[in-house]
């Protein structure tokens, strides 16, 4: 039977937020974690049958702990991360193959520190991959995209009506991400700075799902305190 799982990266040690005690993923806003705001978007939604944790080894306990406290029934597993990002990934794709399968299901990947998405682009999501075979949610650029060579001129302006920052979800079938994601380590390529980058270098396909510019990755402190504001707001009802 098809089943919709997440992999939800948690690996990051943070160090650019600089957290005096605890990984970014870890940091309390409203009362719980950031990862907790995370994986509940996703638990309270119908179509996800299971979740996979990634995360750092010594705070797995404690993520334990917090499946249990804030009732986080869908978590299935939660795996210890890799040497990079990409093996941390690999590591909760090849544990959901292992509870579920490999064969017939839909995965999206997501960062555990990006917590301001919806069920709405969820959804969406789970429906390109289910037309296409991937999504990559995708915002689009303020600001002026420039590609530069190795003495850092200039080389291209890109077209900002053409450009898009990818995002999380993204989706992509089970079997095949993992199919890939074993041939890019049998090659030796284990540092892709994300999976719809992994998929393209091999010739795969790519479907833009459209998210907002809020959808944002919490990685400095002006992110931490964007997001608490964000969290204020809405509790107060002043944002949807």
């Amino acid at each position: 039977m098809k089943k919709n799982i997440a992999v939800i990266f948690a690996g990051g040690s943070g160090k650019r937020m600089h957290a005096k005690d605890k990984p970014k993923q870890f940091l309390f806003v409203h009362g719980k974690p950031i990862i907790v705001h995370t994986i509940e978007i996703f638990n309270a939604h119908p179509e996800i049958d299971g979740i996979i944790v990634v995360c750092i080894e010594d705070w797995i306990p404690y993520m334990e702990e917090l499946k249990y406290r804030y009732r986080l029934e869908k978590i299935a597993a939660i795996v210890p991360g890799g040497e990079s990002g990409q093996l941390s990934i690999f590591n909760g794709l090849r544990e959901a193959a292992r509870i579920y399968g490999r064969e017939g299901h839909t995965v999206l990947i997501h960062d555990g520190v990006r917590p301001m998405i919806n069920a709405n682009l969820i959804t969406a999501n789970l429906r390109s991959v289910e037309k296409t075979g991937s999504s990559v949610s995708s915002g689009p650029s303020n600001e002026t995209v420039v590609l530069i060579n190795d003495s850092g001129e200039v080389e291209e302006v890109v077209d900002r009506s053409r450009s898009r920052i990818a995002k999380a979800p993204q989706g992509f079938r089970l079997d095949e991400v993992l199919s890939i994601q074993e041939r890019a380590i049998s090659e030796g390529l284990t540092n892709m700075i994300d999976t719809c980058t992994l998929m393209h270098h091999y010739g795969k396909p790519l479907s833009i799902v459209e998210c907002g510019t809020d959808n944002v990755k919490i990685t400095t402190p002006e992110d931490f305190f964007m997001f608490r504001a964000v969290a204020d707001a809405r509790e107060n009802d002043q944002l949807k």
